[in-house]
């Protein structure tokens, strides 16, 4: 009997240790920087036109946290490839429409040329938009994937990390509320 049951107990002791984590909201992922000052980096911004044949384009100052400071703002982290960012995308695009809050991405190791044809057709919600082609800032700031968002207060410092695409849900009843807090102070 004990061959049976043991082999059972120990099947259903494993699954309910996997099957907890699975539960768990996917936005609600841990992250140390949150109450912590965001990484320092400085990464050049995308080309603001597509390049023509033979003609270059000229290239912004990079951009570095640093020049947010006294601002509340967003950090965006998406891709071109990346299939929630779409989803995410018109909320943003109206978001700056309301200039309530500025809103910077990190366009996350995509083809620089790749996000700025994708932000040309989809529309540009961003102050600027910093290319992360290898990665490093996004492992600096522990991105798990595409899209996540920042919400850092005046003092640079994380107050909110949003794993996933923001929703109208999301919006209205999280970051909005926060960014105002923040910006009374």
């Amino acid at each position: 009997m004990l061959r049976y049951f043991l082999p059972l107990g120990i099947f259903l002791a494993l699954a309910a240790m996997l099957w907890q984590p699975l539960g768990r909201a996917p936005t609600a992922l841990p992250s140390p920087l949150v109450d912590h000052p965001v990484p320092r980096f400085s990464l050049a911004p995308l080309p603001t036109d597509l390049p023509s044949a033979g003609m270059g384009t000229a290239t912004p100052a990079p951009f570095n946290p640093a020049q947010m400071q006294g601002r509340v703002w967003m950090l965006n982290v998406w891709a071109s490839w990346c299939a929630a960012c779409r989803e995410e995308h018109p909320l943003l695009v109206d978001l700056s429409r309301t200039h309530s809050v500025p809103i910077v991405g990190l366009n996350y190791q995509d083809d620089p040329v790749k996000g700025r044809a994708w932000l040309n057709h989809h529309g540009d919600p961003y102050l600027t938009t910093a290319q992360d082609v290898d990665g490093r800032v996004g492992m600096e700031l522990g991105v798990y994937g595409v899209p996540e968002t920042f919400v850092i207060d005046k003092q640079g410092r994380i107050r909110l990390r949003h794993a996933g695409p923001i929703t109208p849900q999301v919006l209205q009843d999280s970051l909005l509320p926060l960014i105002a807090e923040l910006e009374r102070g």
